[in-house]
């Protein structure tokens, strides 16, 4: 619960001070602006809402891990709803009202996710799975997100390390075996899920079968 919202408050911090002439700029989520990836932040706040108020009156049949599904390839756009995002993000005119948007709705979902019991039973895309499995999945869609955030933006701040090494243990997870310790927590996360190249030695100290696995599509 509390890397939840150490995630969650970087982000929403992150995209408030990123400046207006940024949210033009190309974000690290192929095919989408800055401003693209803020109006899914929106999207994915409204998400967490709906699925606390969502509860569930069976057993478990997901995780924090199992929560997450491996995609043979990476999105192309035409999914109805990704390709509205980034007509809905340009429907928002100045950035600063679709900041103002993520500010308002993002606080009610960190809000929302502090007062959750982290036992209780929730459902959400087909999958049940307790509030705390639910919170923790989210710790890597946030850290994920605010690197796809900062990629063209060097002088932004990055995730907490806390929340890049929780990140990293939960991608870990999801691929069975654990990168190489000489990769950094972030290098970790952005070779692993695609989203940037691995140099010739970073994928020979990946090794077999590793390397042939990667990326991971995680949807």
């Amino acid at each position: 619960m509390d890397l939840f919202s150490r995630s969650w408050s970087a982000l929403l911090a992150a995209v408030a001070e990123t400046p207006d002439e940024d949210f033009e700029r190309p974000s690290g989520c192929t095919g989408w602006r800055v401003r693209d990836l803020v109006c899914h932040l929106v999207i994915d706040a409204q998400d967490v809402l709906i699925t606390l108020v969502t509860p569930a009156d069976t057993e478990p049949t997901a995780d924090a891990v199992t929560y997450w599904e491996l995609l043979a390839e990476p999105p192309t756009g035409d999914d109805p709803l990704d390709a509205l995002i980034p007509r809905l993000a340009t429907a928002y005119g100045e950035p600063r009202w679709l900041k103002f948007h993520l500010d308002d709705v993002g606080s009610a979902a960190g809000r929302a996710a502090g007062l959750a019991d982290p036992a209780a039973v929730v459902s959400t895309q087909d999958k049940v799975l307790t509030v705390g499995d639910y919170l923790s999945a989210y710790v890597l869609e946030w850290t994920l997100h605010h690197l796809d955030l900062i990629a063209h933006l060097p002088s932004a701040a990055g995730p907490p390390a806390e929340t890049l090494a929780a990140a990293r243990a939960s991608l870990e997870k999801i691929a069975g075996t654990a990168f190489p310790a000489s990769f950094s927590d972030r290098d970790a996360l952005l070779i692993g899920t695609g989203r940037r190249t691995p140099t010739a030695a970073e994928t020979a100290a990946l090794g077999e079968p590793a390397a042939s696995r990667l990326p991971l599509i995680l949807g």
